[in-house]
């Protein structure tokens, strides 16, 4: 390939009112030098994605470092497929909560990533650190189109306040700043069309409509033209990826719809009236029932295409937050939070560790995505540093000492994955400085409670 060939990393495919990015193509110079050009490496992304409530400690630790594999743990089950490409650490404990002995719950989500506590003097405003995905996004943000991407299942808001803290703390884990958190959003089709470039008036997301599709497909319908510039094997990657983007397009419309009847059909509108302008407004929520896998997948989908397309290098994802919620695609409605005070009862623990292999399926769904694309000499995930995890030990004691977390992705090569290691000695500001170093972000201070960096962790 010569360098005439090379097309610029910001290609963008464009349409009425639309663009929309492309993969990292080897045509880009990733793959290759030239000789007037030396080959790039893929960038590393920094991913994050919440549980709240803790997890069945014997159900989801691996008894020693040799059953990592031999024997995995139910809760690991959806990724076995991929364990190779995972790091286990037992022993990282959270940050102590006594000053706030009475929040728990308020504190598991906002210390998951700054990996501190509010200023207890002021808890009634928001008054803590600087969460680490805010930090990483600080510093590589300005080289990309969105410098992090916040996603959440639900909306961030709860009633309850905990010991007088700020409701912030209770549901949000992104911190752009110690006195300002970073919103998260929870509807898919404005995800879609940030990534597209689109924006409606006044700030408000488009909803689905057919013009929406058929921006998409004119979009689409111009990739004919490069994609018979392209060698074969970005041939190949380019049309797996329009094929990935009309599939989460369709998925989005898809729950949309049933959105919408579940809005009218609870505000009493006869079917025959549906289509009428003067319909009820739709409530972006997960309708009562509705499977909450699919909505999460589909947010799992749009995280890959912004990394994929290098839109953004930083990306958050709460799973769920600490207020109640329910599971009926499992088989029972029992809210989460209430369940994991299960006192031993081993209904209870059922339902707990059901839930919880739920999330790690759907986090394992993304993983999975991304090791499947292949990039430069090995895949997407090759160059991602992917977190899961809780801000909670156990939910039922509300302890801390030792924190769930997984780590997919190698980092670039900068983490040894396929272990799981029994006797990590660290804290959750420790991983957090770690796993940023690995991502190649200085730091110029220790992340909350951070004393230092873990090096087992590294290659």
């Amino acid at each position: 390939m010569n360098s005439k060939s090379l097309i610029d990393r910001r290609t963008y495919l464009k349409g009425v009112g639309a663009s929309l990015a492309l993969p990292l193509l080897d045509s880009m110079g990733w793959a290759e030098a030239t000789k007037s050009r030396k080959a790039y490496q893929p960038p590393v992304r920094l991913g994050f994605m919440y549980m709240p409530h803790g997890v069945i400690m014997d159900r989801f630790w691996p008894t020693s470092a040799e059953s990592y594999r031999s024997a995995t743990p139910p809760a690991l089950q959806s990724l076995r497929p991929v364990l190779d490409q995972c790091l286990m650490m037992k022993g990282i404990s959270g940050v102590p909560i006594s000053p706030f002995k009475g929040a728990p719950h308020a504190l598991e989500l906002s210390t998951w990533l700054t990996a501190m506590l509010p200023d207890p003097e002021t808890r009634s405003r928001i008054n803590i650190g600087i969460s680490a995905d805010q930090i990483a996004a600080n510093y590589i943000g300005a080289l990309t189109p969105l410098p992090s991407l916040e996603l959440a299942t639900m909306p961030q808001t709860h009633k309850e306040n905990q010991a007088g803290l700020n409701e912030a703390y209770y549901s949000h884990c992104s911190f752009r700043s110690p006195t300002q958190a970073v919103p998260a959003e929870i509807n898919p089709r404005t995800v879609m069309n940030r990534l597209f470039g689109r924006s409606a008036s006044k700030g408000r997301s488009t909803q689905a409509n057919p013009l929406d599709r058929q921006m998409l497909d004119l979009v689409i319908s111009g990739a004919k033209d490069l994609r018979r510039t392209l060698p074969q094997v970005d041939q190949h990657k380019l049309d797996e990826y329009l094929d990935s983007v009309r599939a989460v397009e369709r998925r989005i419309a898809a729950i949309e719809h049933r959105q919408k009847e579940a809005a009218l059909e609870k505000a009493g509108v006869s079917a025959r009236k549906r289509d009428q302008a003067d319909s009820p407004p739709i409530e972006i929520k997960i309708p009562d029932g509705d499977k909450r896998s699919e909505y999460m997948q589909v947010m799992c989908d749009l995280n890959v295409l912004a990394f994929q397309t290098d839109t953004t290098r930083v990306s958050t994802y709460i799973g769920s937050t600490p207020n109640g919620v329910s599971y009926p695609e499992l088989g029972f409605t029992d809210k989460h939070h209430s369940t994991t005070h299960h006192n031993q009862d081993e209904e209870k623990v059922r339902k707990v560790a059901a839930i919880t292999e739920f999330n790690i399926a759907q986090f394992a769904y993304m993983v999975k995505k991304m090791h499947s694309l292949r990039e430069g000499n090995g895949t997407l995930l090759d160059n991602c540093i992917m977190m899961w995890g809780s801000g909670l030990e156990d939910g039922n004691k509300h302890e801390r000492k030792n924190l769930p977390f997984i780590v997919a992705g190698r980092g670039g090569g900068s983490i040894e994955t396929g272990r799981f290691l029994p006797n990590t000695k660290g804290n959750q500001g420790d991983l957090l400085t770690t796993l940023l170093a690995c991502a190649g972000v200085p730091l110029d201070r220790p992340i909350g409670i951070a004393t230092k960096e873990l090096k087992e962790i590294k290659a």
